[in-house]
């Protein structure tokens, strides 16, 4: 009966150490290597290319509200930051995803995609940290009205982008 106890507080103290060990190389902040709020970024409004009206505006809100939350870097109001963004909206699309049970013509589903430009520039040096495409996706379920369902979806199309967005300068290999 002894042998079994110091084999249970032996795995015992095991499972802790494995624990403990596991978090060692978890790093509190940014994973850039640079300091919590250490440079300032400025987003300018995002211009919108496409048919769909106003969705600039939400995704300039989504992503300065993303930038702010993430804490990499501080948000500036103003464009002597140290990094300013740019963006348009260059794509919208919706595509169907499935259809109405006993109805092959009447979509229940759409996956919409937004694409937008974004480019970050180092304000004092000029250097382009980020110039690229970047897509944002949700699904929808059709209501009653197709129009007032997209304007619900937008701001979590929105979401996404700026997420992806956010993501890349970040962490970004800049």
């Amino acid at each position: 009966m002894r042998g079994l106890s110091c084999l249970a507080r032996a795995l015992w103290w095991g499972l802790v150490i494995g624990c403990l060990a596991g978090c060692a190389g978890y790093r509190l902040g940014p994973s850039n290597g640079l300091a919590a709020g250490e440079r300032s970024i400025f987003v300018k409004p995002f211009q919108n290319q496409t048919m769909e009206p106003r969705l600039g505006e939400p995704v300039t809100h989504a992503l300065r509200k993303s930038l702010q939350q993430d804490g990499t870097f501080r948000l500036n109001s103003d464009g002597d930051a140290d990094i300013v963004v740019t963006g348009a909206v260059t794509r919208f699309s919706r595509s169907p995803l499935s259809y109405q049970p006993h109805d092959l013509v009447s979509v229940q589903d759409y996956f919409l995609s937004l694409t937008a430009r974004v480019k970050a520039v180092e304000r004092s040096s000029g250097k382009v940290l980020l110039d690229r495409e970047v897509t944002g996706t949700t699904t929808v379920r059709v209501g009653t009205d197709l129009n007032s369902t997209e304007r619900q979806a937008t701001p979590l199309l929105a979401q996404d982008l700026a997420r992806r967005i956010t993501a890349l300068l970040t962490d970004g290999d800049w």
